[in-house]
């Protein structure tokens, strides 16, 4: 029973809430949006998961990097944090390319249009 997977889940999380604090994209920008929705995107495959259980499509296997600790039959502890892996990183990516190609979200676009309005009424004067 080894608990490297685990450790490589926890540390590549925290990979991410690095640069999330370094550029303020997700739970740096807006903390509850965030954990909302990496929350329910983790609750959603949670129960992928126990329906391809039940179907016996998914199972643990043998690995000497997991654990052995279940949250449910055939389904390891290490799954809820690959979840949160996976779900906070395609959030942030998603987060950063619409900032990139300029949709940003609702903070910045208000932002913006304080500041287009302001120069647009400077123009008027």
């Amino acid at each position: 029973m080894t608990f490297a997977y685990l450790a490589a889940l926890l540390v590549s999380i925290a990979g991410l809430g690095t640069l999330d604090f370094r550029y303020r994209v997700a739970v740096f920008a807006q903390p509850l949006r965030t954990v909302a929705t990496v929350g329910v995107a983790v609750v959603f495959f949670l129960l992928w998961d126990l329906m391809g259980v039940g179907l016996g499509i998914f199972f643990i296997g043998d690995s000497p990097y997991v654990s052995g600790v279940v949250i449910a039959p055939e389904v390891p502890v290490e799954e809820v944090f690959f979840l949160i892996l996976l779900a906070y990183q395609t959030l942030l990516l998603f987060l950063a390319f619409g900032r990139r190609w300029g949709r940003g979200n609702g903070l910045s676009q208000r932002r913006a249009g304080r500041g287009a309005r302001a120069t647009a009424e400077g123009d008027a004067a």
